[in-house]
């Protein structure tokens, strides 16, 4: 590792000379390259010269201890000794962080997908419950949501529900980084409001977490396209039912269909329903991807599988697990609140460790 952060240096002594040569100075095109890449490893190099330093104050320090007799001056001298090793480990354990290759998509914003699994009509209500929990979440950390599709079932809980979450901040803090370790399947255990014998029902909902792309990132013929235009049952009243605002876009290759009627104009509910198609075929490609590498399930942690059974909600013991890393909470009624900050921290520090032990940075459980 020490190697090639030493080969992380010299690159970015080598950019400095680059951009100070006279003829590449005229070249905006390649300053601007320059500039980008030297920006990109500016950390790790500044986190790198501040261990090199500390190491070689540590060094010094103890060679203070040869020859050393006042037992005073040698429990001093190993203070300093066991500060500047404890230094030192902080500094080596950042410099693997920042050496993990970073999620691209982390500063995305995302489309998400809720929708009733096993369960009947609690399924529906549990599915509601879910897109509380998470608009509850964005609103906690100043993110806007956005309804885009809505499908609801008679008392109250949804059959679908789709919604954007949107926000702005560093990669760390941004809708994508945080909700991507939501995507599976959620297990709920409580009583149903319509169960007299007060038995126990379990039901599902499915989660599935989308980072929004760009037109440019995904290539989609209008030829490929049929759209379907109809009269909303969403949200907007009777305006909404007189003309036909809805819209479903069948991309006929793949057969993914994406719908919106939350929009008062069928320019906007068209918008959205294609921003909801370029996500899943984003998607589509990455499974596609990652299948090629071998690494459809990454780890257990990441993004999940959406058919694996990743968080159980029992409302009787008060009680939310988390099945990917064994993390329990029993603080129900918070959960349900937005409060999840808990469970994405545990799932992110696992998903590092998991980075760092195929990287090699890392062995054993640890």
């Amino acid at each position: 590792m020490l190697e090639k952060l030493e080969l992380v240096i010299q690159r970015y002594e080598e950019l400095n000379m680059l951009m100070a040569d006279p003829e590449v100075a005229t070249n905006h095109d390649l300053v601007r390259k320059y500039a980008q890449e030297q920006a990109d490893i500016a950390d790790l190099v500044q986190k790198y010269r501040q261990y090199k330093a500390n190491e070689s104050e540590l060094s010094e320090t103890r060679s203070l201890l040869a020859g050393e007799e006042s037992e005073e001056m040698i429990a001093l001298v190993q203070e300093e000794i066991e500060r500047l090793e404890g230094r030192s480990e902080t500094l080596l354990d950042d410099l693997k962080m920042m050496l993990l290759p970073k999620d691209a998509r982390d500063d995305r914003n995302v489309i998400m997908e809720i929708r009733a699994g096993a369960g009947g009509n609690e399924a529906g209500l549990f599915a509601s419950d879910l897109y509380r929990m998470y608009t509850k979440y964005a609103e906690n950390h100043g993110w806007a949501t956005e309804l885009l599709s809505l499908n609801e079932t008679g008392i109250g809980g949804f059959k679908e529900v789709i919604f954007a979450v949107k926000g702005k901040g560093r990669a760390s803090s941004s809708p994508y980084s945080r909700l991507k370790y939501e995507s599976g399947v959620h297990r709920v255990q409580r009583v149903p409001i319509t169960e007299s014998s007060g038995r126990i029902h379990t039901s599902t909902a499915t989660v599935a977490v989308l980072p929004e792309v760009d037109e440019v990132e995904v290539e989609i013929d209008p030829n490929d396209l049929r759209i379907d235009v109809y009269g909303s049952s969403g949200p907007g009243g009777q305006h909404m039912q007189k003309s036909a605002t809805a819209v479903r876009i069948t991309h006929v290759p793949t057969g993914i269909v994406a719908s919106c009627e939350s929009q008062r104009s069928q320019f906007q509910n068209r918008t959205r329903a294609m921003a909801i198609l370029r996500a899943r075929l984003y998607e589509r490609e990455e499974q596609k991807r990652l299948a090629e590498m071998g690494a459809v399930r990454r780890s257990q942690v990441g993004t999940g599988d959406r058919a694996e059974k990743i968080r159980t909600y029992n409302f009787p013991q008060n009680r939310v697990t988390d099945h990917r890393i064994g993390f329990t909470s029993h603080r129900l009624e918070d959960v349900l609140e937005g409060k999840i900050d808990q469970f994405i921290e545990e799932l992110a520090a696992a998903e590092r460790a998991e980075k760092l032990r195929r990287a090699g940075l890392i062995s054993g459980e640890g």
